[in-house]
């Protein structure tokens, strides 16, 4: 067979590769699985802690764990640690997918649980599976390709249809701009311009959390999901 043919053509380093592959991403899921899921919040790593965008990450964060939330982020400093920390202040439970980079890869010093991934896949996978909300605040190439990820995922139905929050509007009017041009030339559909929201009022993001509830640790929103292609085969 053509695929067995292939196996054979693979040589130690292609096999080391998918095994480190494998490794860090049960590594993400082992952790994700270990809490139900919450709010993960996206942002930049390069943001001092008095910027604006910091001070209302740091406030979302003390809102979510008040209202007993748990608080996802990459781990790192700017936006990721004014988040973890506004949580940690009131011991809510702040989990760090970090990840290791040239720049901005230390955890910050306000996470309960830790873990640092090599691969960004396994990562952004991670942060995925544990979010029953997600919210993007400023950034910058690294959070332009979570939130076109995860809005592209949605869009095809390849992953559950949550909450999307980016909270910035006078950042993200540019964004808003570049959709409602795909819009005009029918790159995509007025529903995919929906799957998000615009806003500066954090109080939304904490009203979808509680609305959705607390999940039990055992149940996940993936859990069942099938995604596009899977269904067109059913039918």
């Amino acid at each position: 067979m053509l695929q067995d043919e292939l196996i054979k053509k693979m040589t130690i380093e292609d096999l080391e590769r998918a095994n480190a592959y494998a490794k860090d991403l049960t590594r993400g899921l082992q952790i994700v699985r270990s809490f139900p899921q919450g709010v993960t919040i996206f942002g930049s790593a390069r943001l001092s802690q008095d910027s604006k965008y910091c001070k209302m990450a740091f406030d979302l964060g003390h809102l979510l764990a008040e209202n007993g939330h748990a608080v996802i982020t990459g781990g790192g400093p700017g936006i990721m640690e004014a988040a973890s920390h506004g949580a940690y202040e009131i011991g809510g439970r702040v989990v760090g997918l970090n990840i290791t980079l040239q720049h901005e890869q230390n955890p910050n010093p306000y996470l309960t649980e830790c873990l640092t991934f090599e691969y960004f896949f396994a990562r952004k996978v991670s942060l995925a599976m544990a979010a029953k909300v997600f919210v993007f605040f400023p950034g910058g190439f690294g959070t332009m390709d979570e939130v076109s990820e995860v809005l592209c995922l949605m869009q095809e139905n390849k992953m559950p249809k949550m909450p999307v929050f980016l909270v910035g509007t006078d950042y993200w009017e540019a964004f808003e701009g570049a959709i409602n041009k795909m819009v005009e030339l029918q790159l995509i559909n007025v529903d995919d311009s929906r799957i998000f929201e615009i806003t500066d009022d954090i109080n939304k993001v904490v009203e979808a959390a509680n609305r959705i509830g607390h999940p039990k640790i055992s149940e996940n929103f993936y859990d069942g999901f099938k995604e596009a292609s899977a269904l067109a085969r059913d039918n």
